[in-house]
């Protein structure tokens, strides 16, 4: 089939620019991760090591990505059928965990803190979270010029981190500025709270979307109904069943379908009907159709589901039913 290479080639050059994105934006974002961990200690500003507490989070999300760019390249074998494509949603689903373990953490420490709010040295604080900041643009715009923050599951968790990260040091600046000219203790540990709300939301929704993609959910991206109409409406095919959808990893969904044809079709016909059905799938973001034909006389349920119990002694002897 033509269309496969086209698709692949534009794949692997979109891959390219994303890895170098992700290196360049990795090692920014992680070098003054570091400076800021280091200055929160020593200007004693949770909203400065919550922000890194953040910063640590992104550069996660960054490596993650990155390792995924290369095992997502490593051969298929035969043990793993699909390469490696899944690590990808493990790492993220890792890394949503994380975050919320992050936020948490924050959370606990902030309520201390504004209990008794601690002396802060304000002025470091403002110069490096106004950096920060700086830092964050920065690594923004590398991303939205360089890279596929559109599509790939990853780019744009990663694109969404540093986006949320600039947030977090805008309200640093904030709290410095409230501090150093109202006095305010409190507006420290407020910023770190705020901070930490938005990491917990973040690894809220990454989890949430990568743990879908573990359970085989049907991929965001693709409408059961509609793909179903569309193979019925294929001149040939009489009826379908047993579709199943789901995603291997970010922008790769897979389908298997028993699709029923008129007994007197010859095996060159068929496989026509087959070409022109996979054709109009790749269309509807389906990378990788596997389908099943069968006669009118096959007989079989007519549910578009499969609804075999698992259980059930019969399970792989659909047409009993």
């Amino acid at each position: 089939m033509g269309g496969h290479h086209h698709d692949h080639d534009h794949d692997h050059s979109h891959g390219h620019n994303n890895k170098k994105v992700l290196l360049i934006s990795f090692l920014i974002i992680t070098a003054y991760m570091f400076v800021e961990a280091f200055g929160g200690y020593i200007t004693n500003s949770l909203a400065l090591i919550s922000d890194a507490g953040h910063m640590l989070s992104d550069s996660i999300a960054l490596a993650i990505a990155l390792l995924a760019f290369k095992f997502g390249e490593k051969a298929v074998n035969k043990g793993k059928t699909y390469g490696y494509r899944r690590f990808e949603i493990l790492a993220a689903t890792l890394n949503g965990i994380t975050l919320v373990a992050i936020a948490l953490y924050i959370f606990y420490e902030a309520i201390e803190r504004f209990i008794n709010p601690p002396e802060v040295a304000t002025l470091g604080m403002l110069v490096i979270s106004c950096i920060g900041l700086l830092i964050n643009i920065l690594v923004a715009w590398i991303m939205m010029r360089g890279s596929d923050t559109e599509h790939n599951l990853n780019m744009k968790g990663a694109y969404m981190h540093v986006i949320s990260d600039m947030l977090g040091s805008i309200g640093a600046i904030i709290a410095a500025l409230l501090m150093m000219f109202f006095g305010w203790g409190w507006a420290d540990p407020l910023a770190s709270v705020i901070v930490a709300i938005l990491v917990l939301r973040s690894g809220y929704f990454v989890s949430k979307s990568s743990l879908h993609v573990l359970m085989e959910g049907t991929p965001r991206n693709v409408n059961l109904e509609e793909v179903v109409q569309s193979i019925s409406r294929i001149e040939g095919v009489k009826a379908v069943h047993d579709v199943h959808i789901w995603s291997i990893t970010s922008n790769f969904n897979a389908l298997t379908a028993h699709i029923v044809v008129a007994g007197d079709r010859t095996v060159y016909e068929s496989d026509t009907l087959l070409q022109n059905i996979q054709h109009m799938l790749e269309h509807k973001n389906i990378a990788h159709s596997t389908l099943q034909i069968e006669s009118e006389q096959h007989r079989h349920d007519k549910s578009i589901l499969c609804t075999t119990e698992a259980g059930a002694p019969d399970a792989h002897a659909h047409h009993h039913h």
